[in-house]
């Protein structure tokens, strides 16, 4: 009997929600390493039109303005939308 192997993969396009959370959620373990490197972050983001919820534990020493990271980074990829009229939830 063969045996088959299966390739898989997912192409979103920019813009998409998951793209979206994704550098979201890159954006605060960034802001978390830049200032404590022993940071550990267990970060989720999930996002739709005007609604982005970020979950998760975040274990540093240091201060981060999540709300700020995401307005900032959805200021920098959502288009057609009011970026700052976005209700940010926070876990």
């Amino acid at each position: 009997m063969k045996k088959f192997t299966y390739f898989t993969s997912e192409f979103v396009s920019p813009g998409h929600p998951d793209k979206i959370s994704d550098q979201i959620a890159d954006a605060i373990l960034d802001a978390c390493l830049k200032d404590d490197p022993n940071s550990r972050v267990a970060c989720e983001v999930f996002c739709t039109t005007g609604l982005v919820v970020v979950g998760g534990e975040i274990t540093t020493s240091t201060y981060i303005d999540v709300q700020d990271i995401v307005r900032k980074k959805s200021k920098k990829l959502v288009i057609d939308q009011e970026w700052d009229l976005i209700l940010i939830v926070e876990f």
